[in-house]
């Protein structure tokens, strides 16, 4: 009986905790936004919510899943389960072999 009483608590307890959509999640890093190489092929936007959308060329939404944050230091995970990482130096992301500039806008090389 007691372990009956135990499991209808556990699971009030469960049902009662609000679990808020990833929509309403917000990131507050600095690094949200566009980052585009500066051929402008590959185009990734960091969404507010963890998620990030890749295009490459012509190819919308090439790339889709989630991101996480920590420090300069950024981990994917694809949707279709490919995982990878970068880094953020000094505005500049670098990621799988490519170097990304936040709006396209590659600093001045002078």
């Amino acid at each position: 009986m007691r372990r009956l009483a135990i499991l209808a608590a556990i699971t009030a307890i469960a049902f009662a905790t609000p679990v808020l959509p990833e929509q309403t999640m917000t990131q507050t890093h600095p690094y949200v936004g566009m980052w585009i190489t500066a051929d402008g092929h590959v185009r990734q936007q960091l969404l507010p919510n963890g998620r990030y959308d890749e295009a490459r060329g012509t190819r919308e939404s090439a790339y889709q899943g989630r991101y996480e944050v920590s420090g300069n230091h950024i981990d994917y995970w694809d949707d279709t389960g490919f995982t990878a990482d970068g880094e953020f130096i000094d505005d500049v992301l670098y990621h799988g072999g490519m170097i990304f500039y936040r709006d396209g806008k590659a600093p001045d090389s002078r």
